[in-house]
């Protein structure tokens, strides 16, 4: 009888220890894949927060770009039935602003919307000399007759135009024509007021992602217009080879990090694909 009752303590006790170990494991264990989970989760977190940036007394268009430079968007809603009076109309102001070198202005591109808004053209212009080139040209266009006419007649082909004034992020690489047959895609941000430098800081790293096809055309943010406004535009063969490109960068490491720490910065945003006008200088 005392064989069997120590027999059953025995065993009594080992299943007690294995059950003993088991939770210790089991907790070990919980505790581990709690400590990955939060680890995860603080990571995505800390990407969604928009980091602080320290006070400067410097204006963030001075840290971000060349203030010498300064380049004109222009807008323009076209009525349905007048792209064609209103494309030959630009052009032949184009060329009267080409002929006046003292202007320091030149056309940097001229397109119209393929994807997005229709009926549009987007005419991209560049000033030498900071607002001093941009007010001299003013007054003295507005001087001109020949210019003067061709501005109203292609008032009344509009149905609405916008103007803003931007400066070129100076980590973008520089502006610069292009041949052949392309499509280009103009992304535009509107970001969350003071997050320009961040948003700076993070696309100085991310552009170098986006450099093995030659598809960074220009990136610009605004100075004079719609504020906190920024434009980059894309150069792509055709939708097909735009597609391959941004599948590519999804692939690198490092891209995805980019993409979560800018994301948090932005309020709205949108995309337009453009073709470039016959009289543009990138085509």
């Amino acid at each position: 009888m005392e064989y069997i009752m120590a027999a059953a303590l025995g065993k009594l006790r080992a299943f007690s220890s294995s059950k003993s170990l088991s939770i210790t494991s089991l907790a070990a264990r919980v505790l581990s894949t709690s400590s990955v989970t939060r680890d995860s989760h603080e990571g995505w977190l800390s990407k969604l927060l928009v980091r602080r940036i320290e006070p400067t007394k410097e204006s963030h268009s001075r840290m971000l770009s060349d203030k010498e430079i300064i380049y004109e968007l222009l807008t323009h809603n076209v009525k349905p039935d007048s792209m064609d009076k209103y494309l030959a109309n630009y052009q032949e102001a184009v060329k009267l602003v080409h002929s006046r070198s003292e202007l320091n202005c030149e056309l940097v591109a001229s397109w119209t919307v393929h994807v997005g808004d229709q009926d549009q053209t987007l005419h991209l212009w560049k000033y030498t000399g900071g607002f001093a080139a941009v007010d001299s040209a003013r007054k003295q266009l507005l001087q001109d007759k020949e210019f003067v006419a061709l501005q109203k007649e292609r008032g009344a082909l509009l149905r609405s135009r916008h103007l803003q004034y931007l400066l070129a992020f100076s980590y973008w690489p520089p502006v610069e024509p292009r041949q052949g047959s392309n499509l280009y895609e103009i992304r535009s941000y509107i970001l969350k007021p003071g997050t320009m430098i961040e948003w700076g800081n993070n696309w100085a790293r991310a552009i170098n992602y986006r450099r093995n096809n030659d598809e960074a055309f220009a990136g610009f943010f605004s100075q004079i217009g719609r504020l906190y406004n920024v434009h980059h535009i894309w150069c792509y063969g055709d939708l097909q080879v735009r597609k391959e490109t941004r599948e590519a960068a999804w692939r690198m490491p490092g891209w995805d990090e980019c993409v979560a720490y800018t994301v948090p910065l932005i309020r709205e945003m949108d995309s337009r694909i453009l073709h470039p006008t016959i009289f543009s200088p990138t085509q």
